[in-house]
């Protein structure tokens, strides 16, 4: 696996991975278009249908600002076409069953479930300009008013 884009304006490295709609994502297939990748938990868990909802809701909003979503989980092809086609989601999920994308943006976490300890995906979302740079990054993300914020944010990079 290619290095991690582990600082603001480096670049990402470019990668394949499994995606709906019978494709694979390919981040040079991109390169021109600014990029937003949202890490969520699970397909059909409450918060992560109410963010999935948020970014369907103003998608054509991002690609007026020359922004395509994906959201990214590891939950399976099977899980996410199902996720996809309850919400109407107009942009593609991205399957990450192995974490790979997951370890190269560190969003991996040991996170507290029904007081146990258990180990997963830390609610984050990242902004890849046009260029192939991670320019913006949000982790520990609370739902609420975030998808707005990520759109204000793609909106005064274009």
């Amino acid at each position: 696996m290619a290095d991690t884009p582990s600082a603001l304006n480096c670049l990402v490295p470019d990668f394949s991975a499994a995606m709906t709609g019978e494709k694979a994502f390919h981040l040079q297939d991109y390169a021109g278009k600014n990029i937003v990748f949202y890490f969520y938990p699970k397909d059909n868990t409450p918060g992560c249908t109410t963010e999935s909802i948020a970014f369907r809701d103003l998608h054509s909003q991002f690609q007026a600002n020359n922004t395509e979503v994906f959201g990214i989980s590891r939950d399976s092809l099977r899980s996410h076409e199902g996720f996809k086609n309850k919400l109407a989601l107009p942009f593609q999920l991205i399957s990450d069953p192995d974490e790979t994308l997951c370890t190269m943006f560190n969003v991996m976490k040991m996170k507290n479930m029904y007081g146990k300890q258990a180990r997963g995906i830390e609610r984050s979302t990242f902004v890849i300009d046009a260029s192939g740079k991670l320019v913006k990054e949000w982790r520990g993300v609370k739902v609420a008013g975030h998808v707005d914020d990520v759109l204000e944010f793609v909106s005064a990079q274009t």
